[in-house]
This record gives structure tokens, sequence and C-alpha cells, in this order.
């Protein structure tokens, strides 16, 4: 165990996806409460598709710059998810399911045409955006990692009461004179980079879980925002590093379904045990049929 976690390659992995799962269970508990959660699934999905041609037209794997196609074909999916449901009777999850399958579809025939093309070489390491391959992280990932969540981080922190008053009463937000579409907007950007920098370690269909699992636990210990907040940033660091031990220390397990795993257990020990769990509403019932 001690030369599991002082290994090079399991601090490298470990300290990369601690910082991401903090800082998007902290950033994804504003889209969960708002109900946004779907959308951060469906541009997950999206980025892919930014990924592959990236990486056409660098010729290379580099990180930031696969990172910024990502960003950039999830900034376009957002647009084109407005679009649809303000310009058409469609609604916003029929919008949700065009979209994704729409890009994630077209991102899979992009590595399709790349992987049979002999014009482009280095191929074989785009598929781990799909399902992620936190193993092969290099040091420039985690650098870039650590830049989008301290830089994610610090405007929330900056912006927090703003934001704070925007989710919980935008009537008022308005009237006091916060722009709700740029709150709107500066979270779902936020998010985006989150998901673009985060493709490698856990990949394009389960990003999604490391914005809404630890929101979903902080909601059912606690009803204060700032609390749900630190607890989703504490339990999704503590599931990437479990979650990174466990791959680590066994054969062929990949880094990012095991932190998935370790985030569902969670969840479901928080469904039963938390002051909102089905154990408390048991006795809270039984107390209440034994009064009566």
């Amino acid at each position: 165990m001690i030369d599991i976690l002082s290994g090079y390659t399991f601090l490298i992995v470990a300290f990369g996806t601690v910082i991401l799962a903090f800082a998007s269970g902290v950033i994804g508990t504003v889209s969960v409460i708002k109900g946004q959660s779907l959308i951060g699934d469906a541009i997950g999905h999206a980025t892919f598709p930014g990924i592959v041609i990236a990486f056409m037209l660098v010729g290379i794997r580099d990180t930031f710059s696969l990172a910024l196609g990502a960003l950039i074909l999830g900034i376009v999916a957002f647009f084109i998810i407005q679009l649809i449901t303000e310009q058409s009777k469609i609604t916003l999850d029929s919008a949700l399911a065009l979209v994704l399958s729409s890009f994630f579809g077209l991102g899979m025939a992009l590595m399709s045409f790349v992987q049979g093309n002999p014009n482009f070489d280095g191929t074989q390491g785009l598929s781990d955006y799909i399902f992620g391959q936190a193993a092969y992280m290099l040091r420039s990932d985690v650098y870039l990692i650590i830049a989008a969540s301290i830089l994610s981080l610090l405007i929330f922190a900056l912006f927090y009461q703003q934001i704070k008053i925007y989710i919980f009463d935008p009537i008022y937000s308005r009237s006091i004179g916060i722009s709700n579409p740029l709150m709107n907007f500066m979270i779902l950007a936020i998010t985006i980079t989150l998901i673009a920098v985060g493709l490698k370690a856990v990949g394009a269909i389960l990003i999604v879980n490391l914005l809404i699992a630890p929101a979903v636990i902080g909601q059912l210990w606690s009803n204060r925002f700032f609390h749900v907040l630190l607890i989703a940033g504490t339990t999704g660091a503590a599931a990437a590093f479990i979650g990174t031990y466990i791959s680590t220390a066994g054969d062929d397990i990949a880094t990012g379904p095991a932190i998935i795993l370790v985030l569902s257990v969670f969840v479901v020990l928080s469904l039963i045990f938390s002051r909102k769990g089905l154990l408390r509403r048991s006795i809270q019932k039984r107390k209440i049929g034994e009064r009566t």
C-alpha cells in the first residue's frame, strides 16, 4: 500500500483527479440545483468531436490543443441547444437528446475516419477520451487540470454572492442589477471548461457523473448552500483518490470507471444514512406512528 501511495504515477494521476473532482463537485452543484445537470451530460458528449477535430488540425495529441477543441465544441453545443429551445417548439430534453447523439455520433465517425487514414499518426489514444484513461495522464495534463480547476474555483469565489442570489431568487437578482443570462453563461462556461480538461481522466461518457453525484450527496446531507458545496467537493475528491488507488492497485481497472463506482457507493450510502436518507425517514415515520 505504501509503495503505491508513494509511486510517481499514482501521485500524478491522484493529484489531477482529486483537484478535478473537487472543482467539478463544487461547480456541478449549481447546475444540479438549477435543474441543468442534463445540459452538462449533453455537452460532455458533444466535446468529443472537438477532440478529434483538434487532432486533425494539429496532427499530434497535444493536451492544450485537444482541450481547446473540446471547449469550443462544448460552447457550440450549448448555443445550439439554446437556439433549438428558443426558436422552435422542441422541448429542452428533446434538444439535449438531439445534440448529444448528433455530436457524439459525429465524433465517432471522425475518429473512424482518422484511424483508417494513413495520413494521421498517433491516433491510438483518441479512444481514451470516450471512457477516460487517467493512468496515461502526463504532467502537462495535470498542470492543465490544476490551472482550469483553480481558475474555475477562483471565478466562483469572486462571484459567490451573486451566484447564490441568482440560484435561489432570480427575480430579486434581476432587481438588484445582476444579469441572470450572464450568470448562467458563466456557470456553463466554467462547467464546459472542467469537462474539456477532464475528458482524458474520466471520459466523455462518465464526466457528467463528477458534476452530478457529489452535488446529490451534498444535498442529502445538508440544506445550507455552503455546506452542500463543501460536502460535494470533499466527497468528489475522496472518491477520486480512492478510485485512483483501486485502479493502481488492481489489474486492468480503468481509473475513470473506478472513480465513478466509488462515487456511486457514496450516493447509495447517503441515500440510506444521510439526514434526508431512507433510514432517518423510516425512524421519523415510526415515531410519528407511535405518537398517534
